[in-house]
């Protein structure tokens, strides 16, 4: 059985895989979750997979935003800077965006789709993104943000969570679906840098993920590279 450990010491922010530590934590999400290791320890190539958690219904308590999110379409209108990279172009686009809007998820919606669904009483995760987000499907983006890895090969991170902020890292918060992205990294990993932020590149993806029927998510990204924090 594997758990996911709390952050280190802030000195120790760049983390040697082969020796993370720290208490182990099991925020709600995960309790349920099967969570698998395998790892080669005299190989050097040691895989980690935690896996996604699964989700909670939403819950404004259990929310990792100490304010609500504005309601106005503001600054989901305004159009993103532009981040110039060796890989190209990306849009810097942070959670403040992303995560810039009301979203309702409940059981009705986390579980398989029925005919309930997309009734004028009960809207789909997907039909509550505004269309400002949803245009963002399958654009390259520069994201700011928190890593939680859920992967490592080799001593680098092959996929991972990009979260609004540590909530769920140190404390074991549940963040809302709209404040995480679900990142795989597309050649090759990334090192562990999990107690400060870091700016993943890559290009996003919109729209409700499924897995087994069940919503697992409404934000991904394929990456391409990852650097510390852009300036503000």
């Amino acid at each position: 059985m594997l758990v996911l450990v709390g952050c280190r010491d802030a000195t120790q922010a760049h983390l040697d895989p082969d020796s993370l530590q720290g208490e182990p934590i099991q925020p709600p999400a995960m309790q349920a979750a099967n969570l698998d290791a395998s790892s080669s320890p005299a190989s050097g190539d040691a895989v980690v997979d935690v896996g996604v958690p699964p989700l909670l219904a939403s819950d404004p308590a259990s929310s990792s935003s100490a304010e609500p999110p504005p309601t106005g379409a503001g600054a989901l209108d305004s159009a993103p800077e532009t981040v110039e990279t060796d890989e190209g172009s990306f849009m810097r686009v942070g959670f403040d965006r992303l995560s810039g809007f009301a979203i309702e998820i409940d059981e009705t919606i986390l579980n398989p789709q029925t005919n309930q669904v997309g009734t004028a009483d009960v809207k789909t995760a997907e039909e509550q993104i505004p269309k400002p987000i949803l245009a963002l499907n399958n654009k390259p983006i520069a994201l700011k943000g928190f890593m939680l890895p859920l992967k490592v090969e080799g001593g680098l991170v092959t996929e991972l969570l990009i979260m609004k902020d540590q909530s769920m890292c140190c404390f074991g918060l549940t963040p809302q679906i709209h404040e995480w992205v679900s990142v795989k990294m597309v050649d090759q990993g990334v090192k562990p840098m999990m107690d400060e932020p870091v700016t993943l590149f890559g290009t996003l993806k919109v729209g409700e993920m499924r897995e087994n029927g069940y919503l697992v998510g409404i934000y991904s990204m394929d990456g391409v590279n990852m650097a510390g924090p852009l300036d503000e």
